[in-house]
């Protein structure tokens, strides 16, 4: 059933602007979010994707409540000022590594426990995102549907754009602040009152005092505080309120920290031609191999303020020596880029202690403990060459680790140990290209564990199971997410018209996560890398509205058949054949198959939003449908991302069926915000 054409009265050019603005704030915020809240409360460094969820849940509540009083945008206004005053005063660090208080808060004050840190933290972001999604879908509620959808969709590539230009310009909160302040000031617009100026005036005030902290830096990753000790001319490094490294004089670290000379006890000095470094950091891997002899050194470091860092304050200043060529890029990434060989490669304390995206539970450096990415460094082997990696390892990881090597270059690595510390082990482990390492005292002989893969790429989980820890919190969310929806929007049977809607945002969700992970693979796990696929993501949307809007489509049956062929194509597609292609050739197949569902997707959407007759109650719908597809995720713990594609199809043909039934019920068309 079509919409008849004076049920949108025409609305002017500034309810366009104010839909797109409010889009844009909409993305904006939950992008900020999900950095900022991390960098401050290490209990988010394990829950995954709590950010999002709770961005969704608002952003569907918002529009649920589309046309009802109370507007919340104001309460909203207040809402942020409180998340950030309560972020900033009851932070969680880690400041200890043993013994009791190994966390803390601000001002002396105690710990939260984790259940109330995040159970204030999570309404407060919903009730956040909630004033200004329903702001946006007033406006929303004021276009076609096709034409509202486009608008949201401009907004949101506005979004992702100005985060990105902060992050490449690596600006503290006080950036993307005064950006929200200003946006919702403009938003309340008439309607401000003292409250609200007081609101942002809190927001905008404390950001900058955060901004304002000696010796803190903001890089595309994390925050990064150093502490200087004069004592020992050493450089600490905290990220993400996390210890995370010490610059030390390599005179230091060769009576505390033996363990990083420990790989040049298996090839000569004089064969040091070339050595790749793959984690270096603030450069103690770096200054050591240059002690060692090294001629030429590549050191790679995914975080330009940590290398940055290292090249002003380490003691010994190795990136200024001329045999140091720096990479700021992602390690899994230079090992596909290059042609170069090596007399020795080391993985040298990758460690991120952050995500790669707030809806993946990939880490920045999974993808360099995979057996793909041994046997790649093993091909970056010169005649003679050796591999080592090490790190505080627990056991099953040293196991796991030795596994990989011992199935990549067929013989039992050598092991060395060094010091305890609360569990762990140093391990250095290190593997020749032809035949077992030399001048080795103990070969390793421990069980052999099943690889961590590119398609399973966590080699942190013992096994593959959803842990106990997020099957728990994930339970706790989706009750306070039922209970929220009901409240908020008033029956859950009222939302029944729209389950094929909900069944597409889960879908379309779990879709984009999978090009987020695969793109990481392919191109490096870069904040720049990452950009790009969200930003492709919302073009190929672009795109679908833009098909839908000028051009008939074929039946609803027939688009979803292409569907299932384009997933099926994606499915059978492996990712170990688009790593041979050079970097032009590999990004256009990827692009093309992983974009393909995406556009086909939208084009289904479109289809059924097009001639839909409540736009903001299914937007909600699709959205808090996305938050089942946000839980979803969690399957790839178990079965890999591969896998994630049937559970898409199986979304979408829940969809299908859905959708068929509807129209068999005379159900009226409603609109999802994504496919």
């Amino acid at each position: 059933m079509s919409v008849p054409a004076d049920a949108h009265p025409a609305p002017h050019t500034r309810d366009r602007v104010r839909l797109t603005v409010a889009s844009f704030l909409t993305l904006f915020i939950e992008l900020a979010l999900i950095r900022w809240t991390a960098a401050n409360n290490i209990y988010l460094a394990y829950l995954t994707n709590f950010v999002l969820l709770a961005s969704f849940l608002g952003i569907g509540v918002g529009f649920l409540r589309a046309g009802r009083a109370p507007k919340l945008l104001g309460a909203a206004t207040v809402a942020f000022a409180v998340l950030v005053a309560y972020v900033l005063a009851f932070p969680v660090s880690l400041v200890r590594l043993s013994g009791s208080h190994q966390l803390a808060s601000a001002f002396g004050w105690p710990v939260l426990p984790e259940w109330a840190s995040l159970g204030i933290l999570f309404p407060l972001i919903v009730l956040t995102l909630a004033g200004i999604a329903q702001y946006a879908a007033e406006r929303f509620a004021l276009f076609p549907p096709l034409e509202a959808y486009r608008l949201d969709i401009l907004g949101s590539l506005a979004g992702i754009a100005a985060f990105s230009l902060l992050s490449f310009a690596q600006l503290p909160p006080i950036a993307w602040g005064v950006i929200a302040a200003a946006v919702l000031g403009a938003l309340l617009g008439r309607g401000i009152r003292w409250w609200h100026v007081v609101a942002l005036m809190v927001i905008v005030g404390l950001l900058a005092n955060e901004s304002l902290i000696p010796n803190q830096y903001w890089s595309p990753y994390y925050k990064i505080v150093t502490r200087p000790n004069a004592s020992n001319h050493s450089l600490g490094v905290m990220v993400n309120n996390l210890p995370h490294q010490t610059a030390f004089p390599v005179s230091v670290l060769r009576r505390g920290e033996p363990f990083y000379f420990y790989p040049y006890r298996h090839i000569p000095r004089a064969h040091l031609h070339n050595v790749l470094l793959i984690g270096a950091g603030t450069g103690n891997d770096v200054a050591v191999a240059l002690a060692q002899g090294a001629q030429h050194i590549d050191a790679v470091e995914i975080d330009p303020e940590l290398q940055h860092l290292g090249s002003l304050y380490h003691p010994n200043h190795p990136y200024q020596s001329p045999r140091v060529s720096v990479h700021i890029t992602d390690g899994r990434a230079y090992l596909n880029q290059t042609h170069a060989r090596y007399d020795l490669i080391l993985f040298a304390l990758p460690d991120s202690l952050t995500l790669l995206a707030g809806q993946s539970n990939l880490r920045l450096q999974n993808y360099l403990f995979t057996i793909e990415a041994m046997r790649a460094a093993r091909a970056h082997l010169a005649p003679g060459g050796v591999f080592s990696l090490y790190n505080y390892y627990s056991g099953f990881l040293e196991n796991r680790y030795a596994s990989e090597l011992r199935l990549a270059y067929g013989t039992p690595p050598c092991i060395e140990l060094g010091n305890r510390l609360h569990g762990r082990r140093q391990v250095v482990l290190t593997a020749a290209l032809s035949g077992p390492a030399a001048n080795c005292a103990h070969y390793w002989h421990g069980p052999q564990l099943a690889p961590a893969t590119d398609d399973w790429p966590f080699p942190y989980l013992a096994h593959h199971t959803i842990p106990p820890y997020y099957r728990w919190r994930l339970a706790v969310i989706a009750i306070a997410s039922i209970l929220v929806i009901r409240l908020a929007g008033g029956p859950l049977r009222g939302m029944a018209g729209n389950l094929d809607l909900a069944f597409m945002g889960g879908a379309f969700l779990l879709l984009e996560t999978k090009n987020v992970v695969q793109f990481a693979l392919l191109f490096g796990t870069t904040w720049f890398v990452n950009s790009l696929v969200f930003t492709g993501v919302l073009l190929s949307v672009l795109a679908a509205i833009e098909v839908a809007n000028r051009r008939r489509l074929p039946p609803p049956a027939v688009l979803y058949v292409t569907l299932a062929g384009a997933l099926a194509v994606a499915w059978a597609v492996p990712q170990e054949w688009l790593l041979q292609f050079a970097p032009v050739p590999r990004f256009l197949l990827a692009t093309a198959v992983a974009f393909a569902p995406i556009f086909l997707a939208n084009l289904i959407f479109s289809q059924r939003f097009r001639d839909t007759e409540a736009p903001t109650a299914a937007f909600a719908a699709n959205l808090l449908g996305a938050m089942l597809g946000g839980a979803a995720e969690y399957v790839a713990l178990i079965t890999g991302y591969r896998f994630l594609l049937i559970v898409v199809g199986a979304l979408y043909l829940g969809a299908f069926i859905a959708g068929r039934a509807r129209l068999g019920a005379r159900v009226p068309i409603r609109l999802g915000r994504g496919a």
